[in-house]
């Protein structure tokens, strides 16, 4: 750890921390009488915090953003050398690492064609949401607005995207809320709404129930995650995107794939998506783009998308009349352009894969060894480990169980997460999303610790 602030300088930190900042998904009360968490370095998987104690990361960051690790000094020195050349320049015109940038992403994802800037994951779905209901206009009489959520993913913080957010305690006080919105049913087997053979299937078939409730010709597009993150790192049935794709077809619904999470790596391939052969009208990501060396989002769309924008040159309305202010910063395209070199050059989508095997194995192992692990699940260095009282009825465990692992582990300087403030009764499960950089050693003492954890809390 660099040691450059002083004892004191630390004092005033924490202290103007404690006066003045207004943290994210944070109960304040306490802090009025212990010092809140500040963290001060970090060096590949690991963090220093303020009072010099050192941890290993397996949530990137916290909400599985740093993909390529701390302290990359090419992604800092890239950012640099473009901030001092051109910070800005709003995105009406163009820039050289922004053009760069897009193209390089569009190499990595075929059948897609155009790159919408932007500054969240957010931001990045409400753009979609605009072009759908614009799109409804232009070609449909209006009638064509509806969007589908699914039960259990989330989309982003604002009102309208909390609109196609499907977790009810995230919502909760926040209504009402955008109309047009409409939930279909979750995919998790291991909590399954249906007793069939193929509940990929199953569960596909009941989005196209929705769609042929509200009637076809009112569904613009259909929005989902690849690999459902906060709602409990659910990985889709076998034969379940399939079905999808051929529903959203039969119905000309555009098909939204949300990438903020799983994309960039994440899962083992470029993004989620691609694990399932599935070919979507948009994608949007945010957090690994830039591994949060700088602020980045983006709306990919098909060219099919883009034309539906330059019908009538002459008239006004007729372009996506939308604007994202940091949307034409410089340093988000500058850090994505190194960041997508990095993870090609040291083969991290290969070490994905890799150690995302030996995760899952060390998480099968915990299973065996504690009754209090139901499930586990995951797709590449993004895993979950379901927490229940019962392993016959999955009954879940209190979720104060849940957290205390996490304060365990914690404890031991191994940082993991848990899902929360999302499903009432049910945010017990562990996640775990290691940077891509992750070693054999990283995931067993990652593991290790659980373990550990596990057996205090639960005997």
């Amino acid at each position: 750890m660099n040691q450059n602030l002083a004892a004191n300088d630390i004092s005033q930190v924490i202290e103007a921390d404690r006066a003045h900042v207004w943290h994210h998904l944070l109960q304040h009360k306490p802090l009025e009488t212990a010092d809140p968490r500040i963290m001060v370095e970090g060096k590949g998987m690991r963090l220093w915090d303020a009072a010099g104690r050192e941890y290993l990361d397996a949530v990137s960051g916290g909400v599985w953003t740093v993909n390529v690790g701390y302290g990359r000094e090419s992604i800092a020195n890239a950012v640099r050398d473009q901030l001092i050349r051109l910070n800005y320049f709003a995105q009406s015109a163009g820039s050289i690492p922004g053009s760069r940038f897009a193209e390089k992403l569009i190499s990595k994802m075929p059948g897609l064609s155009r790159v919408y800037y932007c500054n969240s994951g957010t931001e990045a779905n409400e753009k979609v949401f605009k072009m759908v209901r614009q799109i409804a206009h232009k070609r449909h009489g209006g009638r064509k607005y509806k969007i589908l959520y699914r039960e259990r993913d989330y989309h982003g913080s604002s009102l309208a995207a909390m609109s196609a957010g499907g977790q009810p305690e995230r919502n909760a006080q926040y209504g009402p809320f955008a109309p047009g919105f409409v939930e279909v049913p979750h995919c998790l087997e291991y909590r399954a709404q249906w007793d069939v053979e193929n509940y990929g299937e199953r569960a596909a078939d009941a989005i196209e129930e929705v769609i042929l409730r509200e009637g076809p010709d009112t569904i613009g597009a259909l929005c989902l995650e690849p690999v459902t993150a906060g709602g409990g790192v659910i990985t889709p049935p076998e034969g379940y995107w399939q079905r999808v794709q051929e529903i959203c077809r039969r119905h000309d619904i555009l098909l939204h794939i949300d990438e903020v999470v799983c994309g960039i790596g994440r899962t083992g391939t470029w993004f989620g998506y691609q694990q399932y052969g599935v070919e979507p009208d948009f994608v949007t990501m945010a957090k690994g783009v830039a591994s949060g060396y700088a602020a980045i989002a983006c709306t990919v769309t098909t060219e099919r998308v883009f034309e539906m924008f330059k019908d009538n040159p002459g008239d006004p309305l007729d372009y996506f009349r939308d604007i994202s202010t940091f949307g034409g910063c410089t340093a988000g395209p500058a850090a994505a352009l190194e960041n997508m070199r990095i993870i090609e050059d040291e083969g991290l989508l290969e070490n994905t894969t890799a150690m995302g095997e030996r995760l899952m194995d060390n998480l099968r192992g915990l299973k065996e060894r504690h009754a209090a692990v139901g499930d586990v699940r995951g797709k590449g260095l993004f895993c979950g480990a379901e927490l229940v009282a019962n392993r016959t009825t999955r009954e879940p465990v209190d979720e104060k169980q849940a957290q205390a692992v996490v304060a365990d582990c914690y404890a031991q300087g191994v940082i993991i997460g848990a899902t929360n403030r999302s499903l009432p009764g049910l945010n017990t499960t562990l996640c775990l999303s290691p940077a891509l950089i992750a070693t054999p050693d990283d995931i067993d003492r990652i593991t290790e610790a659980m373990d550990g954890a596990l057996g205090r809390v639960f005997g």
